[in-house]
């Protein structure tokens, strides 16, 4: 008897002692891990949203990179994390594509986090040397298909967000074409500059000055409709796919077992923050699109993607090696 009048007590007590928590909270800095090497798309949205998040808050907002293992060791570094609030993650498609391409990683990305809100979204460009044989998305299928395995590509790495859009085309158009990936979207670019490669999805962020002096070609974006800062070129569905739809996104998330209150109050901080002008001009810059949403719509979303790509994968030449 006195213990079942003990546990309503208890329940009480530790959701009163949730909510005083979230209300001072934060009383300190807070950790933002990007599981990236410094520089490119990911550190700039990272980056430039952890700055606003700081104004918000009224606490800093420090970034961690934590790059290597293709997103594995930072975001492992943040699954063991103190789930109180004051580490974040920045997820991309990595989060979900990993656990489709790596027999064993070291954390469950829909068990070990509680998902804050979608930050950003942006297309990738399929991009060709002005002097590639590889002159349209119609080119490149044909050439494919003429001489199966026998088209490289050039990728970031593995698994990455100019990896797996090309392997979407691939199964859509029903090519088998050949994957060369880098370490890093660095040397994939000076490859892709060169012409040792002869096409290869980018990042818009790397690849937008390049495109501007026509050191390289546009093709095509991957998004679904053109993009703003390249209105001229066409979607890969105009370009000769029909259906063709990816678009990279970054997101926050925090550890599992983070109070609810306090995931709540983050995803409302980081909507001011993404609706403010300074990161939609600076975003607009990049060609990357300031985004938002609830925890609950940003756990659908995850769950979305991980079934489209875990469908792809079937298809597709994501396995690790």
């Amino acid at each position: 008897m006195i213990t079942r009048r003990l546990k309503p007590a208890c329940l009480l007590a530790c959701m009163l002692s949730a909510a005083s928590f979230a209300q001072t909270y934060p009383d300190r800095p807070i950790r933002l891990i990007v599981p990236f090497a410094p520089g490119g798309a990911n550190d700039l949205v990272a980056r430039l949203s952890g700055e606003k998040l700081s104004e918000q808050l009224k606490q800093p907002v420090t970034i961690d990179n934590r790059g290597g293992g293709n997103a594995v060791i930072g975001t492992e570094i943040a699954a063991r994390a103190e789930p109180d609030g004051y580490t974040l993650l920045m997820v991309n498609i990595n989060f979900v594509i990993n656990p489709v391409m790596m027999d064993k990683i070291p954390y469950d990305s829909a068990r070990d986090f509680a998902p804050i809100s979608l930050l950003a979204t942006s297309p990738v460009v399929l991009v060709a040397a002005p002097d590639s044989p590889i002159t349209s998305v119609k080119k490149l299928i044909e050439t494919a298909k003429a001489s199966p395995g026998k088209v490289a590509y050039a990728t970031s790495s593995k698994g990455s967000s100019t990896h797996v859009p090309m392997e979407l085309l691939a199964s859509m158009a029903g090519l088998e074409m050949t994957a060369v990936h880098y370490k890093g979207g660095g040397p994939a670019m000076i490859d892709l500059l060169a012409g040792r490669v002869p096409v290869g999805f980018a990042t818009m962020l790397p690849a937008i000055p390049y495109i501007n002096d026509k050191r390289l070609r546009a093709l095509a974006v991957s998004s679904a409709t053109r993009s703003f800062i390249l209105p001229e070129v066409p979607t890969v569905a105009e370009a000769g796919v029909p259906g063709y739809d990816y678009a990279g996104w970054w997101g926050i998330v925090a550890p599992a077992k983070t109070p609810p209150a306090i995931v709540e109050k983050l995803s409302a901080a980081f909507k001011v923050v993404q609706q403010a002008p300074f990161i939609k001009e600076r975003f607009g810059r990049e060609g990357v699109e300031p985004r938002t949403n609830s925890p609950s719509e940003f756990t659908s979303f995850l769950s979305t993607e991980r079934s489209k790509w875990t469908a792809v994968a079937k298809s597709a030449h994501f396995r690790s090696d």
